[in-house]
């Protein structure tokens, strides 16, 4: 998919439009020159053997003729008031003419469609892909965290076409597009960047911008455009933290952070940070899955539930451990976090 700034998807792939290094003027000048230049080429190979031309009109050819005939040529096949009537001339109208005549036509159907052509499809194309967009997932960044997490929720069965990613960098987008993703290459610090990708109808978004202050300012502008909308932000800077939530943030990340809690935790035991490791991924023998009570689970206590083991509650915004006692009697509205069977083998 592709919006401008280079917003690109299909319903089921996307296309890349690499901008061009030259500015409109620059590209529609060239094109211009180009053409003078072949029609003064063809000018000047024309006056050279006008001899083998006649005038119809007056018989006499002089340069007057001489450039009409060219132009004429050039553009179109000739108005049959001046023909070439030797052989050598009719073999370079044929030979050499006709080819350039064509080249010209190209060139000119080609800047028409860059120029003008283009953006009527291309804007018909977005609203078809804006459309389209509903209940999504938009990851703002594609290094390597933001690229672990789309191969994750692919890998936990979200349909690649639900995931938009946006980044700057055409190179990552490549990557993000043979995932069979939708792709944006612009600037999330952007409202009009986060209103292409539909963020007042997406699910869920992913925040991984390389830089923590970037990341924060992006995840307050998706805020302020969707207030409801789940923000999952990934900072480096235990600092900044604080401020990723004040901005928004539904879950703030710390790799650095979460790294320090594995190698602390292989010290108290040799299995811990695999079964740490085991839970995070989906390829892992057991994972965390998190969903809402179901109505026939109200009343009774966590370790009840049949679905997964129970490990905590989350009433409100209040998490509730499966040892307290707010966990004896599951309420309407509660979230439960269990660990269930995971998708590895061994």
């Amino acid at each position: 998919m592709r919006i401008d700034e280079g917003l690109t998807r299909s319903p089921t792939a996307g296309f890349l439009r690499r901008r061009s290094s030259l500015p409109i003027w620059a590209d529609l000048a060239w094109r211009v020159a180009l053409l003078f230049g072949l029609i003064a080429l063809v000018l000047l190979l024309h006056w050279v053997g006008r001899d083998g031309l006649k005038d119809n009109y007056d018989d006499h050819i002089d340069f007057i003729d001489v450039l009409y005939f060219t132009t004429v040529t050039v553009t179109t096949v000739g108005y049959g008031d001046i023909v070439p009537v030797t052989p050598a001339a009719r073999l370079f109208e044929s030979l050499f003419v006709t080819p350039i005549r064509l080249f010209v036509w190209l060139l000119f159907l080609g800047t028409a469609y860059n120029l003008f052509f283009r953006n009527i499809v291309y804007r018909w194309r977005m609203a078809r892909i804006q459309a389209d967009l509903h209940n999504h997932i938009i990851v703002t960044g594609f290094g390597t965290s933001g690229q672990e997490a789309v191969h994750e929720l692919i890998a936990r069965g979200t349909d690649p076409r639900e995931i938009v990613v946006i980044d700057g960098s055409e190179k990552a987008l490549e990557l993000a597009e043979a995932k069979g993703c939708n792709i944006l290459c612009g600037d999330s610090t952007r409202d009009k960047t986060l209103k292409d990708v539909a963020i007042h109808r997406s699910r869920g978004m992913i925040v991984s911008a390389g830089r923590d202050d970037t990341s924060i300012l992006i995840t307050l502008t998706a805020r302020h455009l969707a207030p409801d909308l789940p923000i999952s932000i990934v900072v480096r800077n235990e600092d900044n933290e604080l401020p990723a939530r004040q901005a928004g943030a539904t879950t703030v990340i710390n790799p650095v952070s979460f790294a320090g809690l594995l190698l602390a935790g292989s010290t108290g035991g040799a299995h811990i940070a695999d079964y740490m490791a085991d839970l995070a991924a989906s390829g892992g023998r057991v994972k965390l899955n998190e969903r809402p009570v179901r109505p026939e689970e109200i009343g009774a206590p966590l370790s009840a539930i049949t679905t997964g083991l129970g490990v905590r509650v989350y009433r409100g915004d209040r998490p509730v451990g499966f040892w307290e006692d707010g966990a004896k009697r599951l309420q309407a509205g509660d979230m439960i976090i269990e660990i269930t069977e995971g998708n590895g083998v061994g």
